[in-house]
């Protein structure tokens, strides 16, 4: 392979878009995954000068949004491509309830089906366990045994779940999501009835509806004016009374979408593409917090996805997106997103403004 030349070493972000997360059944509900994840794309490419050519797309559980963007890195100094647009999308309103088996023919008369709920199918770890017939493993599982390794109290839980949802208002309040969202344009059930009458009898003729349209541009499944006392009466889950994880302290359901635009230095130079940030890369949340001693004050400064929500798809995209753009607001360097995925891996990507 030939060695990398100067220019190809280095790959940087150049557009970073994203929708506002709805929450699950909320605003987004109807928009399939790939719908949002076109909103995202197109929102992201419309930043760029307009003969500005992709030459790849990447798009992907929970880290594949991350991913993306690695894969994108390698392709550039690879000298595979010099323009790679990135990114992830879910709708998690629209996972299906599944008739497993009918389409190969094992319908038969009188005989009742079960129906499968494909999203909670999703959120549980299918690798069978190192026991023979061992159940899978909720991820909420997963949680708890985190807990209970690290002594972790359902109190912490809520504590931090609480911050989660303060940081997010602050940083909603202080712009920190302005330059990263795509307002989404939908059109409401609300509208405007029109009524055509016959001159001559005054009857009605025609009944003509002007629909309405909304521009959702605010992240929704955000509750800023939770209270330790709620969330402390929100049953436990996974593990009935004595668990710690709950409706509040979880990373929520939603539906949403974000898009990273990757170029080369030469595509830089070629399309006059602004830098926003040069990309290094690696191979859960209170017990990482804890075995890593991360500093409290620079850890989802913004809110993590207890507030805004995990579309399991779009999260890792999201993530970059908000680290772009605050990189360059806040004038600091580095910038660390990370995520845990089902199956027990991780993965991180490291931003350095530019």
């Amino acid at each position: 392979m030939a060695a990398l030349s100067a220019a190809r070493a280095q790959a940087y972000i150049v557009a970073a878009k994203r929708t506002p997360f709805g929450a699950f059944g909320g605003t987004l509900k109807d928009l399939k995954a790939s719908e949002l994840g076109g909103l995202a794309s197109r929102a992201a490419l419309s930043t760029l000068p307009k003969e500005t050519r992709v030459d790849s797309v990447i798009f992907g559980l929970c880290g594949s949004g991350f991913q993306s963007l690695i894969n994108a890195v390698q392709e550039i100094q690879l000298g595979e491509s010099n323009i790679v647009l990135t990114g992830g999308t879910e709708n998690m309103s629209m996972a299906p309830y599944t008739l497993h088996g009918t389409r190969f023919g094992n319908a038969r008369y009188g005989v009742d089906q079960k129906l499968v709920d494909s999203l909670a199918a999703a959120l549980v770890d299918q690798v069978p366990g190192a026991t023979p017939g061992a159940a899978p493993t909720p991820m909420g599982i997963t949680a708890e045994n985190l807990a209970q390794k690290y002594g972790i109290t359902r109190e912490q839980c809520d504590a931090y779940a609480l911050r989660s949802q303060q940081r997010w208002a602050a940083a909603q309040e202080s712009g920190a999501f302005e330059a990263e969202i795509s307002p989404v344009e939908l059109k409401t059930r609300k509208g405007t009835q029109v009524h055509t009458y016959n001159s001559t009898t005054a009857e009605i003729t025609q009944i003509k509806w002007i629909v309405c349209l909304q521009m959702f541009s605010v992240d929704e499944h955000p509750r800023p004016t939770a209270t330790l006392e709620a969330l402390a009466k929100l049953p436990s889950v996974f593990i009935k009374n004595t668990g710690t994880v709950s409706a509040g302290n979880a990373s929520g359901i939603g539906d949403g979408a974000a898009a990273n635009v990757v170029a080369s230095e030469e595509a830089c130079k070629q399309y006059n593409l602004p830098k926003l940030a040069r990309i290094a890369f690696a191979a859960q949340w209170l017990a990482v917090q804890k075995e890593l001693e991360l500093p409290d004050e620079k850890s989802n400064v913004f809110g993590g996805a207890i507030a805004l929500a995990h579309p399991l798809g779009a999260s890792g995209a999201r993530i970059v997106a908000n680290m772009v753009h605050n990189l360059r607001r806040l004038n600091k360097k580095y910038g660390v997103g990370a995520a845990c995925i089902g199956g027990g891996q991780g993965i991180a990507v490291v931003l350095e403004r530019v």
